[in-house]
């Protein structure tokens, strides 16, 4: 399968400012692996291989199991993840899955619960940025290096 197009050199600028905001998530106090728990389970919820790929080597890379990646798609059936975990993960789904339900007063009152504010609005910007990236790979059809 070849690549369609060449987002970042047809819209630079644009590009430039999704870089901006994963620049951001990496100065913003997101625990590293959280962000990479974000980044995979959104990617295998929207199919994008490319950031599958790219996001399970970057986990491992950082120390995380195999066996917590092999199960994160079913992470509710395993007592594998924290407590914290299940509920970025939760809200992962839910805001990757925005024209379900979208983030649930459930879910937003358990993360209350265990984050605080300025760290749930981080999650949320996790989400919506790896979300932003899923969808420039699959459009363009990048291929997993």
């Amino acid at each position: 399968m070849e690549a369609r197009m060449n987002i970042s050199a047809l819209a630079p600028q644009g590009y430039k400012a999704v870089i901006a905001m994963e620049n951001y998530l990496h100065q913003c106090g997101l625990d590293k692996k959280h962000i990479e728990l974000i980044k995979i389970r959104a990617s295998q919820i929207n199919g994008c291989a490319f950031c599958i790929n790219m996001h399970t080597k970057d986990a491992l890379a950082m120390g995380e199991t195999p066996q917590r990646i092999f199960l994160l798609d079913a992470w509710r059936e395993t007592s594998l993840y924290s407590e914290e975990e299940r509920v970025l993960l939760a809200m992962t789904e839910e805001i990757t899955h925005i024209s379900h339900a979208g983030l649930t007063d459930e879910t937003f009152k358990k993360a209350k619960e265990v984050f605080d504010d300025a760290y749930i609005a981080n999650i949320v910007l996790a989400i919506a940025t790896i979300n932003v990236w899923n969808r420039i790979a699959i459009s363009s059809l990048t291929q997993p290096a």
